[in-house]
């Protein structure tokens, strides 16, 4: 369960969240070996974005169709977060900043 989060000096609301998918809470050997693989195909991918604003930010994806993975959640590691998927079925994962 480790990850790294890196981010521009000048920008430090700006962060990039770097975790190998072993450190993914809840996935099954089975499922790790599949996102091992996808990884090498490079079809395995995804963004983490905040927000201070969670709930506005989730009605308008919703609103503009977007591909809802999961609703907003409070996450038993502490965050408060939802996810989405863009069109090119890549998934981007939204926390709220607190």
């Amino acid at each position: 369960m480790h990850w790294i989060t890196v981010g521009p000096p000048d920008q430090p609301g700006t962060s990039i969240v770097l975790y190998p998918p072993a450190a993914t809470p809840g996935i099954t050997d089975d499922e790790r070996r599949t996102i091992a693989e996808m990884m090498a195909k490079g079809t395995y991918a995804s963004i983490n974005l905040a927000t201070t604003d969670l709930d506005g930010t989730f009605a308008r994806l919703q609103a503009g169709a977007a591909e809802v993975v999961q609703e907003p959640t409070e996450q038993p590691y502490g965050i408060r977060d939802c996810a989405v998927r863009d069109p090119a079925g890549n998934l981007i994962r939204i926390q709220e900043l607190r």
